[in-house]
């Protein structure tokens, strides 16, 4: 297990679609490699998703962990650790709202995007089994943004309005109170 260097916003890998893992690549012992790396530098940076081309690995893979209780969004349920292999999503409700996302990739900003609230993620376990979940709020948001990962795709591309744009210091000091409304 070893902490990988995330990319940070410019680096061409996270702009490019990565490639979904065949069957045989999923069950193997370098994807399980991968994805303890992935858990120790998602608990050395404080996140609570990552993606496989967060850390130079262009392929359909990520995990997200949300310990819950009290955040600046409020009280979140948590979500036990889950590794998602070639996941999709279906949105089962076009009602968006949104919330103040950050991203490793893009320290020290944060900006206002808004997204689906209801959707469905079908994917497989490390095992081989093929599952689906569905989810509300701030769940669907993780998702939504973690997978935007695997399709070269960063949350500040999908802010309707850049002046919801704020280095971390400055939300802090001037945006949370607003955030919190």
């Amino acid at each position: 297990m070893a902490i990988r260097r995330v990319l940070r916003m410019g680096h061409p890998l996270l702009r490019e679609r990565a490639r979904p893992l065949r069957p045989d690549e999923i069950r193997s012992e370098a994807t399980r490699r991968l994805v303890d790396d992935m858990l120790d530098t998602l608990d050395d940076y404080g996140g609570i998703g990552l993606a496989a081309p967060q850390v130079g690995e262009s392929l359909r893979l990520a995990i997200v962990r949300i310990p819950g209780g009290p955040t600046r969004y409020g009280e979140l349920a948590p979500f036990p650790l889950t590794v998602f292999v070639n996941p999709e999503i279906e949105i089962l409700d076009e009602r968006r709202a949104g919330y103040w996302e950050g991203c490793l990739s893009v320290p020290g900003l944060r900006g206002y995007v808004e997204r689906p609230q209801h959707i469905r993620v079908r994917y497989t376990e490390l095992n081989g089994a093929e599952r689906n979940l569905e989810c509300e709020g701030f769940h669907a948001t993780v998702f939504q943004h973690e997978f935007d990962h695997l399709d070269g795709v960063l949350y500040v591309d999908r802010l309707a309005d850049t002046r919801l744009l704020a280095f971390e210091r400055e939300f802090e000091r001037w945006q949370l109170d607003v955030a919190r409304d």
